[in-house]
């Protein structure tokens, strides 16, 4: 198996981009295809893919797209994850790493960490974080085992799952 990471910037998203996260989440989540938060992916990549900064790497095997990690700078003053750190770091620049999906077929073959490692390792901000399924304890210590620590809990919106909030220092770029 030969995977390849492929990166995407929100100023050169090519056309069909929306339709390869759809079905990569579509297949992640055929089990839970009738959920109504499930069911919303669409609008949330429309709400990241035009944020400022939004960035995107997507693993292919072949021409099969097979999982994908992306996320956006926070803006200053946006910094949810900031009420659950007293005192908040600084510099408090923030990544925000929306998601990390792998098609089933694909897990366990290190397409998560990759496809997250080479997000992460083009950002110039000093923090990365991101929201864990508090009913997901193994994914949790998956991203503790990448370098992120909980620092608190948060139901963003009202049908949402508790989370996890994860937070990570990232290697400053200059």
């Amino acid at each position: 198996m030969t995977i390849d990471l492929r990166h995407f910037h929100g100023d050169n998203l090519p056309e069909e981009h929306r339709q390869v996260l759809l079905e990569v989440h579509s297949d992640a989540y055929r089990e839970h295809a009738d959920d109504p938060f499930v069911q919303r992916f669409g609008w949330f990549v429309d709400h990241w893919t035009t944020r400022s900064g939004y960035s995107c790497v997507v693993a292919y095997e072949g021409d099969t797209p097979v999982g994908f990690a992306y996320g956006a700078p926070l803006t200053d003053g946006s910094e949810w994850w900031r009420p659950h750190l007293d005192p908040a770091p600084d510099p408090a620049r923030t990544f925000a790493v929306s998601e990390v999906m792998v098609r089933p077929s694909w897990r366990k073959q290190g397409i998560a960490q990759a496809v997250h490692a080479a997000l992460v390792a083009e950002r110039s901000e000093a923090l990365a974080v991101l929201y864990v399924d508090t009913t997901h304890p193994r994914v949790q210590a998956m991203y503790e085992s990448w370098g992120y620590a909980k620092v608190g809990e948060h139901r963003p919106f009202e049908d949402a799952p508790l989370y996890a909030v994860m937070l990570q220092e990232l290697a400053v770029l200059t």
